[in-house]
């Protein structure tokens, strides 16, 4: 070999080297996920796997977490006796294909469809420009375009459109659903809708298919949540390093506070977050407002709440409330975080398979009455890519019926307080992730309880 193909053949060895997001492994990651820094599929940064690496935490497999996925969704469209699913939410296209593509336009311009038929058959409608985005995933069998049935891209045509549309729904049910024209359909434009209709299906309802789907986690999706969870945690711990070196000093404001957990979120391969709770001072109450521009003043209480979408695309919903100053924080605030910790804590201790949801709210801990107006809107809810299917209501809250569903293993769920007085200056805002096991329950949160709020020291 002469001098110039021998250093050729280095260059390329460097380059292979180089485009690897960890050289010390070869094609693959532990995860399953190509080693390539080029790679289409979204995911974990170095950064995310050292600290998981550090923290001795098991990667999930995600091909055996999409094949997990896609098997549940198809029992599910057989069980129901549909001839298959139609998706548009985002989210469902995310559990079943893996694959996103400009999630948050998505959701006000729903150009993106996916169809599961009974047989397995899976086909994706995309934007045209990027049907790339979903081929690392050989579950997806068809790449096609045409499901953007909303006004601002289609105009006058949207008719003629969502006929063509809905006409290749029909053939690929006729070939791949049995022609079966029962129809499940999560989200749809109203144009889609009567196209569907008048293509004969019967068209029903397919939030209750994918909500019911997604809310037992296989394995491999725990395993994810776990690493999701640390990265959200480590990402919260240097919201909190900045919050508490800071605010004493004045001029920090709440958003500059929030704007920490979402740079640490995007650090480590997560996606986005879905609110913009965290709020100081008097604006913790009434809760819900979302932060801004206000100037946090040392010693004042500083509640949130992540609803971050992170790692893997899965949601980490974890609330805090801290203490930030020199001094202590009043005994009222004091004793209503107590309060609010033995709400979540007793609530968590019912938790174990084979418990119906309804029961949960009859025999929840009961909040003290100057808490009760302005309590959260749920005593817990499901999670996973998002907030999820099952809700369990607080007992005044109880629509007898609507959950009277027994909880499973693989369920996870939030478990939430708010402790609001009315008319009052603060808000307490606590929320713990919890996995139901075999035997009862795990919780997936390790992050700590402000010493001072729980009056420690």
């Amino acid at each position: 070999m002469d001098d110039i193909s021998a250093n050729t053949k280095k260059l390329e060895q460097s380059y292979r080297e180089q485009r690897k997001i960890d050289p010390t492994q070869g094609a693959l990651l532990k995860d399953g996920s190509p080693n390539n820094d080029d790679r289409i599929e979204i995911g974990p940064t170095q950064l995310a796997y050292s600290e998981w690496a550090e923290a001795n935490l098991v990667l999930p497999n995600l091909p055996a977490m999409r094949h997990y996925r896609w098997e549940r969704l198809t029992q599910h469209v057989v069980a129901r006796d549909v001839g298959g699913v139609l998706l548009f939410d985002p989210l469902n296209i995310r559990y079943a294909t893996d694959s996103t593509n400009m999630q948050l336009w998505n959701t006000h311009n729903p150009f993106r469809a996916v169809l599961l038929c009974a047989d397995g058959y899976m086909v994706i409608w995309d934007y045209k420009n990027s049907p790339f985005l979903s081929t690392f995933n050989p579950l997806v069998r068809e790449q096609r375009s045409g499901a953007d049935l909303f006004y601002f891209d289609r105009g006058d045509g949207i008719g003629k459109a969502a006929d063509v549309f809905s006409n290749e729904v029909r053939l690929l049910i006729e070939e791949h659903g049995g022609s079966n024209n029962r129809l499940a359909v999560d989200k749809i434009m109203l144009h889609g809708l009567r196209a569907l209709e008048a293509q004969g299906f019967e068209v029903l309802p397919g939030e209750e298919l994918t909500e019911k789907a997604r809310a037992v986690k296989g394995e491999d999706e725990i395993l994810a949540m776990r690493c999701a969870v640390a990265a959200c945690e480590a990402s919260m711990t240097t919201m909190e390093t900045f919050a508490r070196e800071k605010i004493p000093g004045g001029g920090v404001s709440e958003d500059d506070v929030w704007a920490v957990l979402h740079a640490e979120n995007i650090r480590r391969g997560g996606e986005w977050i879905e609110t913009r709770l965290l709020t100081s001072g008097p604006r913790t109450n009434p809760w819900f407002q979302e932060c801004g521009q206000r100037i946090i003043q040392n010693n004042e209480i500083v509640s949130f709440d992540t609803d971050l979408v992170g790692s893997y695309g899965i949601c980490v919903d974890i609330s805090r409330s801290w203490w930030i100053g020199d001094e202590p924080p009043p005994t009222v605030m004091v004793d209503a975080m107590k309060h609010g910790h033995e709400h979540i804590m007793t609530n968590m201790e019912m938790l174990k398979p084979g418990v119906n949801i309804q029961e949960l709210s009859r025999h929840c801990h009961r909040l003290h009455p100057q808490y009760q107006s302005l309590k959260y809107g749920c005593l817990m809810h499901g999670v996973g890519l998002c907030d999820e299917w099952p809700l369990v209501a607080y007992p005044d809250q109880m629509v007898e019926g609507a959950f009277d569903y027994e909880l499973q293993p693989g369920m996870v769920l939030c478990v939430e307080a708010l402790l609001s007085p009315e008319g009052g200056d603060f808000s307490i805002k606590l929320e713990d992730q919890v996995l139901i096991t075999e035997t009862g329950f795990e919780n997936l949160i390790h992050y700590p309880f402000d010493e001072k709020l729980m009056g420690h020291t």
